[in-house]
C-alpha cells in the first residue's frame, strides 16, 4: 500500500465490507473490539497521569504526554500490522478487513434507524430509550422534536467522525493513520470534556481531535450537500447555508455536516440542549426551517446513504486517476 492509488482500492474494499457486514455482534461478543483496547489504554493513562492533587498546568502537560504516547502506540501498531501484511498472501484484502472494523457506516445507520423504528413501534418513550444509546443528552428532557433533532444531528456528526475521517486518514497514511485517528477520536470522547477532572488533562486530546477533523468535517458537509436531491433538497442553497452557519456551532467541526443536514432536509437543528446538569445554549442551524419529525430521521438516513456512495465514488475516482 505504498501509493495513494493502492490505498484507495484497499479503502474502497474496506468501505464495501463495512457497508455489507458492519460490526457483527457475534464476533465482538467473543473478542474485544480494537476500540475497546484503545479505551482501556486511555483509561489507564487517565488513572495514572491525571492526578487531582496536581495543578492544572501539570495535568495539562501530563495530558499532552498521554496523547503523544497514545498516538505513538496506535500508529506503531498500525505500521507493524501493515508491514506484516505485505509478507502474506492476500495481504491487501486483510488490510481492507482490518480497516473496515474502524469505519462505521452500517452501525451508524442501524443505531439511527433504531430511533426511527422506536417511534413507529412504541412512540416517544421507546424513542427516548433508543436515542439515549447514541447521544449524551438527558433523554427524559427531550420531546418528540428533541429526540428527532438528536438522532439527525448524531447521524450527521458521526458520518463525519465515523466514516469520512477514518477513511481520510487511511487514504493518507494507511493503517497507521487510521489507528492514530481512532485513538485520538476515542480519547476525545473519553477525556476531552470540560469537566473539573478533564478540562486540563483532556485539553490535548480535544484539540488534536479538532485538528484531525478539520478537513474531514468540511468534506462530510459537502458530500451531504451534494446528496441533498435525494430528499428533494437543493445543492447550492444547502452549500450556502452550510457556509453561512457552520461556524456558529460550538464545535469547530460538527457544524459543517449538521448545518448541511439541516439545510438539505429543511429542518431546524441544534439550539439549546441539556447534557446532565449542563445546558448548552447553542444557536439554531437553519432557523428558517421547520421542526424535525420522525419522518425526517428516515430522510437523514437516505442522505447518509447517498453521501456514503458519493464518498466511495470520490476515492474510486482518485484511485483510477492516480
Amino acid at each position: 500500500m505504498e501509493t495513494f492509488a493502492a490505498k484507495g482500492w484497499v479503502l474502497l474494499a474496506a468501505l464495501a465490507l463495512d457497508a455489507l457486514v458492519g460490526d457483527p455482534a457475534s464476533v465482538w461478543r467473543r473478542w474485544p473490539h480494537p476500540v475497546v483496547w484503545l479505551g482501556a489504554l486511555i483509561g489507564a493513562l487517565d488513572r495514572e497521569l491525571n492526578r487531582e492533587s496536581w495543578p492544572a498546568s501539570r495535568r495539562c502537560f501530563a495530558g499532552i504526554a498521554a496523547v503523544v504516547l497514545l498516538v505513538a502506540v496506535a500508529a506503531g501498531a498500525g505500521a507493524i500490522v501493515e508491514l506484516a501484511l505485505r509478507r502474506v498472501p492476500a495481504g491487501e484484502m486483510l488490510a481492507a478487513l482490518i480497516a473496515s472494523v474502524f469505519i462505521a457506516q452500517k452501525s451508524l445507520y442501524q443505531h439511527v434507524d433504531a430511533v426511527r423504528a422506536a417511534f413507529v413501534a412504541g412512540g416517544l418513550a421507546h424513542a427516548r430509550a433508543a436515542v439515549a444509546l447514541i447521544v449524551g443528552r438527558d433523554p427524559e428532557s427531550l420531546d418528540e422534536g428533541g429526540v428527532c433533532r438528536a438522532a439527525i444531528e448524531s447521524c450527521a456528526e458521526n458520518f463525519s467522525d465515523g466514516v469520512v475521517a477514518p477513511a481520510f486518514w487511511f487514504a493518507l497514511f494507511g493503517l497507521p493513520g487510521l489507528l492514530a485517528y481512532k485513538a485520538v477520536n476515542t480519547a476525545d470522547s473519553m477525556i476531552g470534556h470540560r469537566t473539573p477532572r478533564h478540562e486540563a488533562f483532556g485539553w490535548a486530546a480535544a484539540r488534536l481531535d479538532d485538528v484531525m477533523n478539520l478537513v474531514p468535517a468540511r468534506l462530510a458537509g459537502v458530500l451531504i450537500a451534494l446528496a441533498a436531491p435525494v430528499v428533494r433538497g437543493s445543492v447550492v442553497p444547502t452549500l450556502t447555508i452550510m457556509g453561512q452557519e457552520a461556524r456558529q456551532h460550538r464545535s469547530p467541526n460538527a457544524g459543517w455536516p449538521e448545518s448541511a443536514m439541516a439545510a438539505a432536509l429543511g429542518v431546524v437543528l441544534a439550539g439549546p440542549r441539556r447534557y446532565g446538569a449542563t445546558i448548552a445554549d447553542d444557536p439554531l442551524l437553519n432557523a428558517a426551517g421547520r421542526a424535525a419529525g420522525p419522518a425526517d430521521i428516515g430522510g437523514a438516513l437516505r442522505l447518509m446513504v447517498a453521501a456514503c456512495i458519493l464518498h466511495a465514488a470520490l476515492y474510486a475516482a482518485f484511485a483510477i486517476a492516480l
